[in-house]
């Protein structure tokens, strides 16, 4: 019973919402996995979220996905309010599964974060299910070339989602669920400079809005292997 009494404290103080941001190639998504895996977070990727939603052949018939499809494709940022729209409504669903988040670079404009007047910001949605002291913003730090190096050497099993940083594995297997391994068309040098620049111009501005809001921004390079980011990570949120 005292056993099972522990368990339970646990699960309900590993109730948070961490948002990672960063630049593309910066490890938020796996640093999100790393959180799920080790705190039993749910992550959610909404670059994937939304790249299956626009290249869903049962959509296609949706203009306004066309649409969005577009932008997606050519390395841009989707129309703010329609993607407030599907996220919120998928991040209050993930609410109430009473288990932790880890956001991947989402929210990912000002209007998506902080809605307005007439529209919930996704921030006010997190603070509504997880109290304001639960939601944890990181922010990854990485050069632009060591965006355009990591993304440009990306592959993608797109049975699994399992990422393998080498360009010389186009067709291999993956090593987890032995499909080919394919570049993603987001992960051409042309693309990634696009990414970069609706990064700086659209999502980094989010983390002077989080800060005028009240929240601390912890700062992390994201320069090193994946483990001694995740270890940089675990130390400055205090959390195990």
């Amino acid at each position: 019973m005292r056993d099972f009494v522990i368990l339970i404290r646990t699960y309900t103080s590993m109730k948070k919402v961490i948002i990672i941001y960063g630049p593309p190639g910066a490890g938020k998504g796996t640093q999100a996995n790393l959180l799920a895996a080790k705190l039993g977070f749910l992550h959610f990727d909404t670059g994937k979220y939304l790249e299956r939603f626009v290249h869903d052949p049962e959509n296609q018939k949706n203009l306004i996905v066309k649409k969005e499809r577009v932008l997606f494709d050519a390395g841009k940022l989707c129309t703010p309010g329609w993607v407030l729209k599907i996220v919120r409504k998928k991040t209050a669903e993930l609410a109430r599964s009473n288990f932790g988040l880890a956001f991947s670079g989402s929210p990912r404009t000002v209007f998506e974060a902080f809605g307005d007047s007439k529209n919930q910001g996704l921030i006010e949605i997190f603070e509504k299910y997880y109290g304001k002291k639960n939601i944890i913003p990181i922010a990854l730090k990485v050069a632009p070339e060591t965006s355009l190096m990591r993304n440009g050497g990306r592959l993608v099993c797109f049975t699994c989602g399992t990422v393998v940083l080498s360009g010389n594995c186009v067709g291999k297997a993956c090593p987890i669920c032995a499909s080919p391994l394919k570049r993603r068309t987001l992960d051409t040098p042309e693309i990634i400079k696009t990414r970069l620049k609706e990064y700086a111009e659209r999502t980094a501005p989010i983390l002077a809005g989080l800060k005028k809001r009240g929240y601390r921004l912890n700062k992390i390079n994201g320069e090193p292997l994946p483990y001694a980011v995740f270890k940089n990570i675990i130390r400055k949120i205090k959390l195990s």
